[in-house]
């Protein structure tokens, strides 16, 4: 692969965790973006309550209203952000970051259905469909520690870890 190709996948992976560690961030500590202070995390407020709670439509309407707030559901929603986040970010273990991030893309692509633009298709399902193209090229070798991952003996032993 070409140095720009890999240079360009990489700076669409560190675009990907910021996403997802912003998000993070932003339902931690309610930094304002989309979620205020009062509302955080850390000041007992629910990552999950408002979305599942209430903009959830479609077929998957009462499972997410079933489970919209809950602390099993804010700790996984929380964990996957942070998690995902920090892999890309890094460029460690993008096949489970890639897995893991395509997961909870589709499943809050699932949230909401039919998307308000589209009859199916929206940014979630792209974003799934990126994850697994940049575990697949290996783009956490480029601007990241994907490669010194790649050496470390467990990892070298579970490829799912790569």
């Amino acid at each position: 692969m070409s140095a720009p190709v890999r240079y360009l996948l990489a700076g669409i992976r560190l675009a990907l965790g910021w996403i997802f560690l912003w998000a993070f961030l932003d339902k931690l500590f309610g930094l304002g973006h989309e979620t205020t202070a009062a509302r955080s995390w850390a000041n007992g407020g629910s990552p999950t309550e408002g979305f599942l709670g209430s903009a959830a439509t479609g077929p998957f309407t009462g499972f997410y209203h079933s489970i919209a707030g809950g602390w099993l559901t804010d700790t996984l929603f929380m964990g996957a952000l942070l998690a995902v986040g920090v892999a890309l970010l890094l460029g460690v273990a993008m096949r489970l970051a890639a897995g893991a991030g395509a997961l909870l893309t589709v499943m809050m692509w699932t949230v909401v259905l039919p998307p308000a633009s589209n009859p199916f298709m929206d940014d979630h399902l792209v974003y799934a469909a990126v994850l697994v193209v940049l575990a697949l090229l290996g783009a956490g070798r480029t601007l990241g520690l994907g490669a010194r991952w790649a050496e470390a003996p467990l990892v070298r032993r579970s490829a799912w870890l790569r």
